[in-house]
């Protein structure tokens, strides 16, 4: 009697490892504790349907179930992946009050698990825009948009990260034309509370900057670190901060950082002031020192003259065109008019004060011959020439106010130094490169095509653990190599000697490609196959803290959990 053969092939890739990741952190179990579903759920619980469902999302490929049902050890049907089901896992993460208890619950297992030490929180806002429909009260609305596209409603998520990772601590959904000044107390509230201790060092933009959020700091003794906008950093006093430095009375102190080719660049130079300001937090009034940081980036400062520069030339050349004798082309024969259009060019090149313009009458008398019954006689023709000159002077006084900003911190600067103050701030990307994975790729939250407010807030939820996934797998290769001074070899197709000791998480998943279970039956016998992993997987496997055991037991019989 011949026995039947059967061989069933499937992608793995790198699932087994974002789900082990994924449990690591305590994602599954963690959403199991604090989302109940109705009693109807059957199958796949609700953590470890999130878990693989961010999975999927984050390796952008089709997998089969029983690769799923062997990473999980959960029963997994086709039934556990039906639009209702997943509509009703947004719905869950939608209830504010059990999302902040369970990103509470995430963060502080996550910092014990890792040993991570909090120290420096960033904050900031974006949006994501979507076709949606508009209502009075509804959470999409039409507002400022970073994205460039005022057309469009969007919502507005302010994203809490813990340095140096960029690791989101905790996310706010509001709707999208709130301004973002008032959204900074409840974050920094929130923070608290997940983190359970102060002393840290709260990083943001100008929008931080209000007095009422620096005083909140300082009085639950906390630090912050962030430029003061025009409206707290008036024009006048920052004239009397740079006063001295033109005069050369006062030294600047450089700020450098060193390249990875061990070259040392100079990014900055700059000075600071102590200030004392004066506050009332809730009814009590506290005074504190504050140190402001009058910074000069050369980079900036090298942009805005080269910016200026070529607005000058482009405001002088259509100066000089402005009543050329052209066929077909306009002339100005009056000077009122004239002036009136060289105003218009002049400010449309944003070079008010800094040229000259100087108007002249000409007058010409010309002979007329006679002709027909015209005697002949003399003609007056008057017309008006135009000529610029750039103001040395003042263009030079503008170029020296380029690139300055200051800075506003309470923290001392036995602990934050000038030079470390600017660098900490220039680390904002690591909040903004959140952001771009969010909207962008592998998340791909926007555009947006969710019409329910409750279910567009779940969905962003869930894409900020999957945020969380990336961004602590990244941090913990990075962590890795840098304790063993190396890099890594093999993530660049086409180049695999060359190296990189800052690997991205998706370069690293990336290179889990192509690896596949096979499923033999012979009979009443079944076996199975994995691809071998390479020597760059199995390195890459033990810098994420796992064994290359992690795929071989998919080949085991019987399912267990990772």
């Amino acid at each position: 009697m011949t026995e039947e053969l059967s061989v069933t092939t499937e992608r793995v890739d790198d699932i087994p490892l974002l789900l082990a990741h994924s449990d690591k952190m305590g994602v599954p179990q963690l959403l199991d504790e604090h989302f109940k579903p109705h009693g109807n759920w059957e199958g796949m619980s609700l953590g470890w349907t999130t878990a693989v469902w961010l999975a999927h999302i984050l390796e952008d490929a089709d997998h089969r179930l029983h690769t799923l049902h062997l990473c999980t050890g959960q029963q997994v049907g086709e039934q556990g992946w039906s639009d209702d089901r997943l509509a009703i896992v947004l719905d869950a993460l939608a209830d504010t009050d059990t999302w902040q208890q369970f990103e509470t619950a995430l963060t502080g297992r996550v910092i014990r698990v890792y040993n991570l030490k909090p120290q420096r929180v960033r904050l900031d806002s974006t949006t994501t825009s979507g076709y949606w429909t508009v209502t009075e009260e509804g959470l999409f609305q039409f507002g400022e948009s970073p994205d460039h596209r005022p057309d469009l409603p969007q919502l507005k998520v302010m994203l809490s990260a813990l340095d140096p990772l960029g690791l989101p601590i905790a996310t706010q959904i509001v709707s999208g034309q709130r301004a973002d000044d008032p959204l900074y107390l409840p974050a920094i509230a929130q923070v608290s509370k997940s983190l359970d201790e102060h002393g840290l060092l709260y990083v943001g933009d100008c929008k931080m900057a209000a007095l009422e959020t620096r005083a909140f700091l300082q009085a639950q003794q906390d630090y912050y670190l962030c430029p003061l906008s025009s409206k707290q950093m008036p024009d006048d006093v920052l004239e009397g901060y740079l006063r001295p430095v033109w005069a050369g009375d006062q030294a600047l102190t450089a700020v450098s950082r060193e390249q990875e080719a061990g070259q040392v660049e100079v990014l900055a130079e700059g000075y600071e002031q102590a200030i004392t300001l004066s506050s009332a937090v809730d009814g009590r009034m506290i005074t504190w020192t504050e140190r402001h940081l009058i910074v000069r980036s050369h980079k900036l400062a090298t942009a805005a003259t080269q910016a200026l520069h070529a607005r000058l030339a482009k405001a002088q050349a259509d100066l000089e065109g402005l009543n050329e004798h052209k066929q077909g082309k306009k002339r100005y024969v009056d000077g009122a008019s004239l002036q009136q259009a060289t105003q218009a060019i002049i400010k449309q090149h944003h070079v008010d004060g800094l040229l000259r313009v100087r108007i002249e009458e000409h007058v010409e008398e010309r002979a007329l011959r006679a002709y027909g019954n015209r005697s002949a006689s003399m003609q007056v023709e008057r017309s008006l020439s135009l000529h610029t000159a750039v103001d040395e002077q003042a263009v030079e006084a503008a170029i020296r106010r380029f690139g300055w900003r200051v800075y506003a911190t309470n923290q001392a600067k036995e602990v934050l130094s000038l030079q470390q103050a600017v660098l900490a701030y220039r680390e904002e990307y690591l909040v903004e490169h959140g952001f771009g994975r969010l909207k962008g790729k592998p998340l791909s939250l926007s555009p947006m095509y969710v019409q329910s407010d409750r279910r567009a807030t779940g969905l962003v939820r869930l894409l900020s653990i999957g945020l969380r996934v990336l961004t602590r797998l990244q941090f913990r290769v990075r962590q890795r190599l840098a304790d063993t001074q190396e890099s890594l070899p093999g993530l660049y197709a086409g180049n695999p000697k060359r190296t990189t000791h800052r690997p991205t998480a998706e370069a690293l998943l990336g290179a889990f490609k192509q690896i596949h279970l096979s499923t033999i039956t012979l009979g009443q016998q079944l076996h199975r196959h994995i691809t071998p992993l390479s020597m760059v997987q199995q390195h890459i496997s033990s810098l994420m803290d796992f064994s290359p055991g992690l795929y071989d037991r998919l080949c085991t019989e019987f399912p267990k959990p990772i």
